[in-house]
């Protein structure tokens, strides 16, 4: 059953102030979806793929075919670890993201074995601006998208994998580099709905196909993985309460049909015209 974690926030904020203004209007309980991808190019997006400058799509790694955001090689004359992402224009902080993927068939055998059937979503990422040249990976959080090998074996999707940061799982700063979420094993080249609901630097669910399948919390800076970083970068401990967000490409090639927003931060104040019921982070500026 699928859990609204901000909906449940919500209702207690709002059931436990007092306030006698009335609400008259008609539009605070709909939910205003963004799509972040318009299907038609990534004017909105910025690229940035290892050895290369941000900016820079080499071999035309990411691009727009038939209403979808595709990943692919076949421009690549070696994979040569060229990690990339496409990062979305602006950051967020408290949001609902909804990203539907499905990996085709193809695989760079020149890429290292464990990208094979792998690819992601980067949530809280550094400024791709902030990224050096060399730089492979982005201090972020990646909510892992994994499919199964036909090898009969259990592969879940929606981990959490953690480049140059740490999370609380369980109570405590988890030392994992990735953390299995409880999915099912999806085979094949289905299309997979996976959903990340982020509440700043607190609580993150993952949800994949309508199931929570993960819960951690207060993403910071730490960890490693990532490499060639700039030093003032990675202050660690940092909580990260808001970042970019970005669709990987490691050697696999994947397609994106749908990336959409639902931002649920916003003015909370009942009698402006800008309040919708769903927010659970009050940006007073918002509201006219």
């Amino acid at each position: 059953m699928k859990i609204y974690i901000y909906g449940l926030i919500l209702t207690m904020l709002l059931y436990g102030s007092c306030t006698t203004q009335k609400n008259t209007n008609s539009r605070a309980g709909k939910e205003d979806w963004i799509s972040l991808f318009n299907g038609k190019d990534i004017n909105d997006w910025i690229v940035k793929i290892h050895h290369h400058e941000t900016g820079d799509n080499f071999g035309n790694t990411f691009h727009v075919e038939d209403g979808l955001i595709k990943v692919r090689y076949d421009q690549y004359d070696s994979f040569n670890n060229r990690y990339g992402h496409l990062y979305f224009k602006q950051p967020f902080s408290y949001y609902h993201l909804v990203v539907e993927y499905r990996f085709t068939g193809i695989w760079r055998k020149d890429a290292p074995e464990y990208t094979l059937k792998n690819s992601g979503v980067m949530l809280h990422s550094q400024d791709p601006r902030t990224m050096p040249r060399e730089q492979d990976w982005p201090i972020s959080v990646e909510m892992q998208f994994l499919a199964g090998l036909g090898d009969g074996k259990p592969r879940p999707t929606g981990n959490m994998c953690s480049p140059g940061t740490d999370v609380v799982y369980n109570g405590k700063i988890d030392p994992r580099h990735c953390i299995n979420s409880s999915s099912e094993t999806y085979e094949g080249e289905q299309w997979v709905r996976a959903e990340a609901i982020v509440l700043g630097d607190s609580l993150i669910t993952h949800i994949i196909n309508g199931d929570t399948v993960l819960q951690y919390s207060q993403p910071q800076i730490g960890g490693g993985v990532a490499n060639n970083y700039d030093p003032k970068i990675k202050i660690d401990g940092k909580l990260l309460s808001s970042g970019f967000i970005a669709l990987q490409s490691e050697g696999q090639e994947i397609d994106f049909r749908k990336v959409e927003l639902l931002n649920l931060e916003g003015c909370m104040d009942p009698g402006s015209k800008q309040y919708r019921s769903y927010f659970v982070k009050d940006e007073r500026s918002a509201c006219k």
